[in-house]
């Protein structure tokens, strides 16, 4: 899935924000509480397994129940392991979850891919501040499938415009690994950065 002194910001942001889109072969204050950590979520969390370290996610059910239930159940069949983070931008996000990415030798179908279905989308009130979880799409707002997103910096002009549905609680120095790690013109690490997903109930 692929919007910053107000002109030439509005400019960048744009860009940024249209990256986000799946039909990306192309898809702030960090010392800010973010959105789920002032209280206790209940339900099943997540572990995101990498190489670089591990990274604990909760989720929102009551904001986005259905991009909730899908990921679960995309993780408990093992979609997402052995997919990679195929594109990082540093000072915004780091992109995963297209099951294309499991073949090393194909890179041009790298943020193509995805489950046969599609979401409604579930926009909320929840703000993508760093550390959220948001999901990935074209530009039909009700295109996500499984490709998502980590904000590693504050990225508010998102709101409304991408479902938050989850939130990373531990381990977002693993995010800031990933994110900097070198990357080609189409912003895919050069060094696989891939990911095992277990739920916790």
């Amino acid at each position: 899935m692929q919007r910053r002194i107000f002109v030439g910001m509005v400019a960048v942001m744009l860009v940024l924000a249209g990256s986000l889109l799946l039909g990306m072969g192309t898809l702030f204050a960090a010392d800010k509480l973010p959105a789920g950590k002032e209280e206790g979520v209940k339900g099943p969390k997540a572990i995101l397994k990498t190489k670089f370290g591990d990274m604990e996610i909760v989720f929102f059910p009551d904001k986005a129940p259905k991009h909730v239930e899908n990921f679960i159940t995309l993780a408990k069949s093992g979609f997402f392991n052995g997919t990679i983070f195929h594109r990082v931008i540093p000072g915004f996000m780091i992109q995963g979850g297209d099951p294309n990415t499991k073949d090393p030798n194909k890179p041009e179908t790298y943020g193509q891919g995805g489950p046969s279905h599609r979401l409604k989308a579930e926009f909320n009130d929840i703000p993508h501040r760093r550390g959220i979880l948001s999901m990935a799409r074209t530009n039909d707002p009700n295109s996500a499938g499984s490709q998502f997103f980590i904000v590693v910096k504050d990225s508010t002009f998102l709101d409304g415009q991408y479902t938050v549905f989850g939130e990373v609680v531990k381990g977002m120095d693993v995010a800031d690994k990933i994110v900097n790690l070198p990357r080609n013109t189409r912003d895919l690490p050069t060094e696989r950065a891939e990911m095992t997903i277990v739920v916790v109930e």
